[in-house]
């Protein structure tokens, strides 16, 4: 990597301040601010991405050595012009002002082997002008779980930012994990993101709010230059439309979160990339059991604003709160205002095509099918669920039905306890058995053999994902310097939709201990 050619395009074409030191300002009439990483005492290379490498033409480093000092920021080559942006936002609904990246800090781009270009940005770098009272760092624990999730979801097929590799800096950094006066030093690391870039609803807004026209303006033109070019040169009218690209993109993210249970945790404006990505992965979490009102951040836990429910009405108000900076641009609030139909018709539509799936059915467009997947909804969360185990015990039950009917009732109560964190007998499961019963007679209308639909619903069902019980493992053992569960699981999650028998144990329910235990049930925005 120190050997790599980096493009900058973000600092060439866009008005940036060179700093003049890292202090925290503001920073009015400008995109960016040039800044350089702060060396860190050891860096060693503590997990690496070997798929993502090889895209972008990167060699596996050594433990130690100059690529590793490139992912620490200990080097800045030449063609390296290190950067953090600019940016606002609304946070748990509440204007901010401006915010920026605090502890993140870009390298510039890379092309990878098919001559697309990818942002390479180091996740606690040290401050920057945007860093306010924090000192610009990470620890190990957030950044692990950063890597994971990135390439975790990359290969259950979610839009997402990736992760390179994931650095020890030799480092101690104190962090009170739950803002409770409990403050303690931790080790700390630096993981390495990659996304086409890092623009996100924020950085508009903050131009907007600034009534920085000029920038606003070409901001925008840049990032549909070099990122939507399919929508034609720049203007009004381009504007338009690459409103409603973004509201489709968020659209498609949002339902693949819903579909897989997935909960981003923070989903304030500013950690909302403007290309439909997820970005920023802090207090995330997966559905254990299925409960709409859950949320896995402390600190949202007296509104649940971003509770898994909550994700579809939350992005949607993000992409309102978008189009009113994107304003300036066009002139007329209303001509965005079919950006959101798009979102809502979208968003609807990709999850009940996921959803038919998950549950080996075809599209009929009929209401039947509609009424079958909200009742199944309602059901999930009454019987309390795993979200995970439930559709994918059910990928392999309902097929072997279709032709015995007779196996129905044992089936369906060997699934549920199997699933359900509530023992049974319960009350609860008796909608989600009544779901079931209707359910069957559905999907014996189906063409297609039972062995195809198998195939269908187990490749869209996943056995594993990412339970916050599982990166607590890997956390713990990496502390402790043992890296061995932590690339196992990575690759375990590289294969979400195989069966993986000799790694059952990575599909389990949430075990007893981790109910209540900090970093399994319930984290917070600390790093």
């Amino acid at each position: 990597m120190h050997q790599l050619e980096f493009n900058n395009t973000f600092v060439d074409e866009l008005r940036g301040e060179v700093a003049r030191d890292n202090r925290p300002r503001q920073v009015p009439g400008y995109t960016y601010s040039r800044v350089k990483p702060t060396p860190v005492r050891d860096p060693h290379l503590l997990a690496w991405c070997d798929e993502l490498a090889a895209y972008l033409g990167i060699a596996r480093p050594a433990e130690r050595g100059p690529t590793v000092d490139a992912l620490a920021g200990n080097l800045v080559t030449d063609t390296m012009k290190p950067f953090a942006a600019r940016y606002a936002g609304h946070q748990f609904g509440n204007w901010a002002g401006q915010l920026g990246d605090g502890r993140a800090i870009s390298l510039g781009e890379v092309t990878a082997t098919d001559g697309s270009s990818w942002e390479i940005q180091l996740k606690g770098a040290g401050p920057t002008p945007y860093s306010r009272r924090a000192d610009g760092r990470a620890v190990l624990r957030s950044s692990l779980r950063e890597f994971l999730c990135s390439e975790a979801m990359h290969y259950l097929g979610v839009p997402t930012t990736r992760a390179l590799s994931l650095v020890g800096t030799g480092d101690l950094v104190v962090r009170d994990m739950f803002y409770n006066g409990n403050a303690k030093p931790e080790p700390g690391a630096i993981v390495a993101r990659v996304a086409p870039t890092f623009i996100r609803f924020g950085n508009f807004q903050m131009m907007a709010a600034a009534r920085e026209v000029d920038n606003l303006r070409a901001l925008a033109d840049y990032v549909i230059r070099h990122h939507f070019p399919e929508l034609g040169s720049p203007s009004p009218a381009g504007y338009v439309r690459w409103y409603e690209e973004i509201c489709r993109r968020t659209a498609v993210m949002v339902a693949h979160w819903m579909t897989v249970g997935f909960v981003h945790g923070v989903m304030n404006t500013d950690n909302m990339s403007i290309l439909g990505l997820t970005i920023d992965y802090g207090p995330y979490g997966w559905l254990e059991p299925y409960d709409p009102d859950w949320t896995p951040n402390t600190t949202d836990f007296g509104s649940r604003r971003y509770a898994f429910g909550q994700q579809p009405q939350v992005a949607m108000w993000n992409l309102a709160r978008l189009a009113e900076a994107l304003y300036l641009l066009v002139g007329d609030i209303e001509l965005l205002r079919p950006g959101l139909d798009v979102y809502e018709s979208t968003f609807e539509r990709t999850r009940q095509e996921i959803l038919l799936k998950k549950l080996g059915l075809t599209a009929r467009q009929t209401e039947e099918d509609v009424h079958l997947i909200g009742g199944l909804l309602e059901a999930l969360a009454e019987a309390e669920v795993d979200m995970t185990i439930f559709f994918r015990q059910l990928s392999h039950v309902a097929p072997a039905l279709i032709a015995a009917p007779e196996q129905e009732y044992d089936r369906f109560h060997e699934l549920l306890a199997a699933a359900s964190y509530v023992p049974l007998p319960n009350p609860a499961h008796s909608p989600l058995l009544d779901w079931l019963r209707r359910y069957l007679p559905r999907l014996r209308e189906e063409t297609t053999t039972a062995t195809a639909i198998e195939a269908t619903m187990l490749g869209a069902n996943p056995k594993y994902v990412l339970r916050n019980y599982l990166a607590q493992r890997a956390i713990e053992a990496a502390e402790r310097g043992d890296l061995s569960y932590l690339n196992t699981l990575m690759e375990v999650l590289k294969q979400p939709y195989a069966e993986q028998p000799e790694h059952q144990e990575f599909a389990a329910k949430r075990p007893d201990w981790a109910w209540e235990m900090p970093g399994c049930a319930t984290l917070s925005c600390s790093s």
